[in-house]
Parts: C-alpha cells; sequence; structure tokens
C-alpha cells in the first residue's frame, strides 16, 4: 500500500519520526548523566529536547495518520497500525506529563520519579518502533507500487496511461 503522503515522491512520515525518536531518546540520557552527577546543563538540553521532541512527534503523527486511515479494515495491517499509533499516542502523553511538571518548576531537572516515566516512555517508543518497521517491512505498508530493486527514480514524472488525443 502506497504512502497517502509524499514530498518528491517518498513517504513524510518515516522521514519525521527520527527526529522526535531521537530527540526524546537523548534527553532520557541526558537526564540520566544530569541525575548521576553529570554537568548541570544537561538537565536543561533534556526539557528543550523534549520540547521539540513533542511537537515533531505532533507533526509525525498528523503525518502517519494519513497512511493509517488508507489501511483496509480488518487487515493485520490496520490492527499493528493501530497499536503503532495508540503507543505513539502514550510515548507523546507520557513525555507531555514529564514536559508539564518541568515547565514552571525552579530547576529543569528531571529527579527519579520523572526518569522513571521518561523511561517506560522510551521503552514503549521502542515497541511502536518495531511495529513501525513491522508495518512497512513486513506488511508493505507506506511501499510505492513500483518499488523493487531495480525501481525508476522516485524524481522520475509517473507514467501516463494515454495521452489526450492517443488512441488506447
Amino acid at each position: 500500500m502506497e504512502s497517502r503522503l509524499k514530498v518528491l515522491g517518498h513517504p513524510v512520515h518515516p522521514m519525521l519520526v527520527m527526529f522526535p525518536v531521537a530527540l526524546l531518546v537523548t534527553a532520557v540520557l541526558f537526564d540520566v548523566i544530569d541525575t548521576v552527577g553529570g554537568p548541570d546543563f544537561l538537565g536543561e538540553v533534556a526539557y528543550w529536547n523534549i520540547t521539540v521532541g513533542l511537537i515533531g512527534g505532533l507533526l509525525a503523527a498528523v503525518a502517519g495518520s494519513f497512511d493509517l486511515l488508507a489501511i483496509p479494515t480488518g487487515t493485520r495491517a490496520k490492527r499493528v497500525g493501530l497499536l503503532h499509533a495508540g503507543a505513539n499516542v502514550a510515548v507523546i502523553l507520557l513525555f507531555a506529563a514529564v514536559w508539564a511538571v518541568r515547565l514552571n518548576a525552579d530547576s529543569r531537572a528531571a529527579g527519579g520519579a520523572l526518569i522513571a516515566i521518561e523511561v517506560v516512555a522510551v521503552a514503549i517508543l521502542g515497541i511502536s518502533a518495531w511495529l513501525g518497521g513491522e508495518l512497512v517491512d513486513r506488511l508493505g505498508v507506506g511501499v510505492d507500487r513500483e518499488a523493487g530493486l531495480d525501481a525508476p527514480s522516485s524524481l522520475r514524472p509517473p507514467a501516463a496511461t494515454h495521452r489526450i488525443g492517443e488512441a488506447r
């Protein structure tokens, strides 16, 4: 099933997901390092990573919803897609809660309970990433109809089935 939202012939959703994943995972690493005695500024950097990661996650969710809505009902792909989307919503909600607690705090440092929430969220994110891979690699969601080892460039114009004035 070909992706519904593309830029220059490539699906937008996979282009966007790498940013929030990287930012949120890095935020957790920075918070852990900050908590065990690393430089004080890492808590602040982690907070801003979460901020930008949440924005990127919402953009990725919008792009992913275009493909999710196009998956036929009653298929394994739809079930996996809904699990993938639900897991991502959980991740966004957990990190949004951590972000909200830190928003007006005296210190942007996370501390034990918030880091525990972040670790749970990253574990869910890992499961969701696996589900996303399952959707693409096993179930063919978002894969171009012409995909193959010798497929033409995605930048070439689509082949016309017939032109006006030509006989069929």
